[in-house]
């Protein structure tokens, strides 16, 4: 696949000046590169969905290669947890927009590519609009809302899909939605449930992990590009950081896929967030709240804060790690260090008799712990929405969280 193949490719290939000739002179000397590929690159396009964890090795190693024109999609600031894998940022950025700070790291590294920032989240609404203006799109998001919404536009439009993921010592990638290959759903469905499968934030990712899953994102962009080798269409590669080994498996498109199969009944782009049971849908009935022989409700961290202050007798239990609760916690107002790990063999310390509240980094972790509580027949058990972020954002924006 060439870029002159794809839908709205400029023609004729830029020329390269002087200084490009002389930049990327070792590329120049590659027989499957050579003046001509290079033009390609310059004539390229590529979307960058997250500026990131995957995205900062894969905006890096684009620009230095000489990809004409890279967009890059995101919304968030610089915070300093990011710095351990997020090359495109420094100290001195922290608190600013990741857009802006991954223009600025781009233009020094290349100042011949354009950069094109959307600082905007992606959504159904707006997904079409702005991908299709690219000819490659890279996934480097680390959530499912997003990454069936980006699988299933790049469907709907005929763009290759870069995929990764990482997790833990884990990674993933695989080239969806090209010409006669699988689609993300044809591998995954249906998303798994809500809060089953933690985020980085939650589970943990070697720094080093996202820089070896996203420069081979980066390749496999270059090669759409050039129109050499054999892209990862149909293969998913799987690298274990501990072993330090890959495996591949063999994909095959899914002729009854709900998107790209032979007859597809999802023809356009739906609400991510319901689908992947992140919000309810509109007229959707909200569950009751929790008994010992239902499941827990969410409640929201000022209402916690409400009953704290009031004469609701409540139990509010962090399941984080120590180290979590180390760099920041709600001691103050009476809350429990109970790791997740550790609730089996310790929910004798957590009383019967009181409204146990639950939370963590962010709902996750805290919506499981719920759940177990709820199983285990305590009579009133909650899951604080948002975790320990919403209480800062809602409640007390002196807390501290990692």
């Amino acid at each position: 696949m060439s870029v002159e193949e794809r839908p709205g490719a400029p023609e004729p290939l830029p020329e390269l000046d002087r200084d490009e000739i002389y930049r990327y002179a070792r590329h120049l000397v590659l027989p499957d590169v050579g003046v001509e590929g290079q033009r390609r690159l310059k004539a390229g396009r590529v979307l960058c969905v997250g500026a990131g964890g995957l995205g900062s090795p894969l905006a890096l190693y684009l620009a230095a290669a000489g990809v004409g024109t890279l967009g890059i999609v995101d919304f968030d600031v610089v915070d300093e947890s990011n710095l351990q894998r997020q090359l495109l940022h420094g100290t001195a950025d922290v608190g600013r927009s990741k857009l802006d700070s991954a223009i600025d790291r781009i233009r020094d590294v290349n100042p011949h590519v354009r950069v094109v920032p959307h600082a905007e989240r992606l959504t159904s609404e707006n997904a079409l609009a702005i991908l299709r203006d690219y000819d490659v799109v890279v996934d480097g998001t680390d959530n499912f809302p997003t990454r069936y919404l980006v699988n299933d536009a790049c469907v709907l439009l005929g763009r290759p899909n870069v995929y990764g993921s990482v997790f833990r010592w884990e990674g993933q990638i695989s080239v969806f939605a090209a010409k006669d290959g699988p689609c993300y759903r044809c591998l995954f469905r249906e998303p798994p449930p809500p809060g089953l499968v933690p985020n980085c934030a939650e589970g943990g990712v070697l720094g080093a992990l996202p820089g070896i899953i996203g420069t081979a994102q980066a390749m496999e962009a270059l090669k759409l590009l050039l129109g050499v080798g054999q892209p990862l269409v149909g293969r998913l590669l799987i690298f274990d950081a501990l072993e330090m080994s890959w495996r591949e498996v063999a994909l095959r498109r899914n002729p009854g896929c709900p998107v790209c199969g032979d007859a597809p009944t999802q023809t356009e782009l739906i609400d991510y967030e319901v689908f992947c049971g992140v919000k309810k849908a509109p007229g959707e009935v909200a569950e009751a709240p929790a008994t010992a022989s239902s499941t827990h409700d969410e409640v929201d961290p000022a209402q916690v804060s409400s009953w704290i202050a009031g004469d609701e007798p409540v139990f509010l239990l962090d399941v984080r790690d120590s180290w979590e609760w180390a760099a920041g916690n709600l001691a103050e107002v009476g809350a429990r260090l109970i790791p997740l790990g550790e609730l089996g063999a310790r929910m004798s310390e957590i009383p019967r008799d009181r409204h146990v509240i639950a939370y963590c980094r962010s709902g996750q972790r805290s919506r499981v712990a719920a759940e177990r509580l709820a199983d285990a027949g305590y009579a009133r058990v909650s899951s604080m929405r948002g975790g320990l972020r919403g209480w800062a954002e809602r409640v007390d924006g002196g807390v501290y969280v990692v």
